[in-house]
């Protein structure tokens, strides 16, 4: 169940506005931010990934791009107007499929993802629901496979890029607030991942965490 201090799932007008509301924040840069990011996770042809969190569906329109015809993306969300947002925008790409589904509960998926990635999701769980997700990615990956974390960095609210501290203020909860004193890599760590890497994007507020399986 959906903790009382999260925001991280949004009713159906905030989900209808969610990628304008990005756009706005960022100041126009989140479609640029979302390309320089898929381009870091050096996605290949043929490639599976899996989406937690998969939203309106804009990063797996990019994500399409990179795996081709061989390849497949699943994006979980639990929002139904989430889902018909993200079908209708990766209509043309056949080996996109997206599922109604709870990301922090056990899923089924076994060693069968290249990769999985989740955007600006993870902070808007408790720690055990966000122990119960990067779980629920190391099940589901290949060894070896890759798991992407795009999220806030470990920074200073009160130090925060301007646009990113409003929308802290604004629209943010306390889960928010809390992971960025998280020691996620610790967190990671305990499931099973190793060897970190990171591209730090915004200022450095924004960062994309690796960890292989």
């Amino acid at each position: 169940m959906p903790s009382p201090r999260s925001k991280v799932e949004v009713g159906p007008t905030g989900a209808r506005h969610y990628d304008l509301f990005m756009n706005v924040i960022s100041l126009g840069y989140y479609p640029h931010l979302i390309r320089k990011v898929v381009e870091k996770m050096d996605i290949q042809p043929g490639q599976s990934i899996l989406d937690l969190g998969s939203g309106t569906g804009r990063n797996d329109s990019f994500i399409a791009q990179k795996i081709g015809l061989e390849g497949s993306i699943l994006g979980l969300d639990i929002s139904k107007e989430m889902l018909n947002l993200s079908r209708k925008r990766c209509q043309s790409y056949p080996n996109v499929e997206f599922r109604e589904q709870r990301i922090e509960m056990p899923l089924t998926y076994q060693g069968e993802f290249d990769k999985v990635f989740i955007s600006i999701v993870l902070h808007g769980f408790e720690d055990a629901q966000k122990v119960g997700i990067i779980s629920n990615a190391y099940r589901a990956l290949k060894p070896g496979g890759l798991f992407y974390i795009l999220d806030y960095n470990e920074v200073n609210l009160e130090r925060l890029w301007f646009p990113l501290r409003w929308a802290f203020i604004r629209g943010e909860c306390q889960l928010a607030s809390e992971f960025l004193k998280l020691d996620l890599k610790g967190m990671l760590s305990s499931q099973g991942f190793t060897s970190f890497e990171e591209e730090l994007f915004l200022r450095g507020h924004l960062r994309l965490l690796k960890a292989t399986k």
